[in-house]
């Protein structure tokens, strides 16, 4: 019989390896580490549409019962997203963000209900389903229309359940004194950091500094073709000590805004398209 923190350390392998799969450069960027330093994850973040049955409580229940518990709540009005953060006493932060669906237009409501009507709620309450994927057919031209109102709602319909990304802890790193030694490393390694608001996200003062880089853009299947599109970003974090010296372990809305921008599709589908031909009779 497995004990939780078993069962977690599943869970947690299984999420590296699906993330990886969506996300290769951040297993080139996990080993340009020093061997000696053990790499250790800060936290990693989900997203999931807020529609009953898979919001955030909803897929965070799983992981309360193996013994997360909630800790803050988070509100993004610009992007329309609402987030929690879960906290284990030995286990990475988690942190699951959720689109105010509600917000958008009644043509982008009615496609998002339509996807998670394909759904078995009944997986939701497996921790193996925050890792099992898209559960919907879904079209280039219904991506293409959740990505002119919320790059947010694009990543979802098209990835589905799966860690949108990792984070390296970088105070448990021997090799660098800080989070810019940390991206001069990153960019001298050939690797595009995401610069919205700065490369820096945050300050001693917020007690947290993040960086990320852009994600990678991979080819992904849809019922009528394939697109190449922004997947996983790998996460720097480095936190500082609060007044009682112990590390923050929270989490900065203001930066977090930023952060989720690392997956913003910057360059244009049109021409990524890649419709599938009729085979020849």
């Amino acid at each position: 019989m497995k004990t939780n923190i078993q069962k977690l350390e599943i869970f947690f392998q299984s999420m590296w390896l699906d993330y990886l799969a969506l996300n290769p450069d951040a297993d080139k960027i996990f080993k340009l580490f020093n061997p000696q330093d053990n790499v250790k994850n800060d936290h990693i973040a989900l997203r999931t549409f807020g529609l009953p049955g898979i919001r955030v409580e909803d897929i965070a229940q799983p992981l309360v019962e193996l013994g997360y518990v909630e800790m803050q709540s988070y509100h993004f009005k610009k992007k329309n997203l609402r987030a929690k953060h879960y906290a284990h006493p030995t286990m990475p932060l988690i942190f699951i963000s959720e689109l105010i669906v509600e917000s958008f237009s009644i043509a982008t409501q009615s496609l998002i209900k339509q996807l998670v009507s394909q759904i078995d709620l009944s997986k939701v309450s497996n921790s193996d389903f925050l890792y099992s994927g898209r559960h919907w057919n879904l079209s280039t031209t219904a991506y293409n229309q959740l990505l002119q109102e919320s790059e947010y709602a694009a990543w979802v319909a098209a990835f589905g359940y799966r860690p949108n990304h990792f984070t390296v802890s970088i105070n448990d790193l021997t090799q660098f004194d800080g989070i810019v030694a940390v991206n001069d490393f990153i960019k001298a390694n050939g690797f595009r950091l995401n610069a919205s608001g700065g490369e820096i996200k945050g300050n001693a003062d917020a007690f947290l500094e993040q960086s990320s880089t852009m994600a990678n853009r991979i080819k992904v299947e849809f019922c009528d073709g394939h697109l190449t599109i922004p997947s996983c970003f790998y996460e720097f974090a480095f936190r500082h000590p609060l007044s009682n010296g112990e590390l923050f372990k929270g989490f900065v809305a203001s930066s977090a805004d930023k952060i989720f921008e690392s997956t913003n599709n910057l360059v244009s589908n049109e021409n990524n398209l890649e419709r599938r031909r009729p085979r020849a009779a």
